[in-house]
């Protein structure tokens, strides 16, 4: 991202800068923002980030689920679009240059992941060492349940979403 926000810079946009500015860092998902910015003045990026989790924790089920859904697959034909920081982050392990068999590899998670789960594998990149680790993470995760994944996929989200905010804003004195 190219500017980073302070708190109070954040406090002080219009609602509609608001969402327009965090509605992306749950993917595709801005009704997110557009429930949290009524909770404003934040003190510092962790209330806000907090208050963000609080919304989709408060949500129904099937509004997390679509936060799931929203998700692009990694290394997959893009069924949505990726967002600016979705792509940034599957780049951070070429996962857009995988070798052949790394993508055959990629794709066969992709399909495995959508027809047992109905939503995308989620794994926060940032937080991965390698493709492996990823590739070591589905494999395992394969085993859940459903109600177990969708637990484990919101958990991904909610890292993913400390890293876009962190990306976004700067840290500043508390209110």
């Amino acid at each position: 991202m190219n500017k980073s926000y302070t708190i109070e810079e954040v406090n002080n946009l219009s609602d509609c800068e608001f969402t327009d500015l965090l509605g992306g860092v749950y993917e595709h998902s801005s009704w997110v923002a557009e429930q949290a910015l009524s909770q404003r003045p934040f003190q510092n990026r962790d209330a806000l980030e907090a208050a963000m989790k609080s919304c989709v924790v408060n949500a129904s089920k099937d509004e997390r689920l679509g936060i799931l859904k929203a998700h692009p697959e990694f290394a997959g034909v893009a069924t949505v679009e990726l967002t600016d920081s979705s792509t940034a982050e599957q780049s951070s392990l070429s996962l857009n240059k995988l070798p052949p068999a790394q993508h055959a590899r990629m794709q066969d998670f992709n399909k495995r992941f959508m027809a047992k789960f109905g939503f995308p594998g989620i794994v926060a990149v940032r937080m991965q060492k390698s493709v492996e680790d990823i590739f070591a993470a589905f494999e395992r995760r394969l085993d859940n349940d459903v109600e177990t994944e969708q637990k484990e996929a919101m958990e991904q989200v909610y890292a993913i979403v400390r890293f876009r905010l962190h990306d976004l804003l700067t840290e500043s004195e508390t209110l």
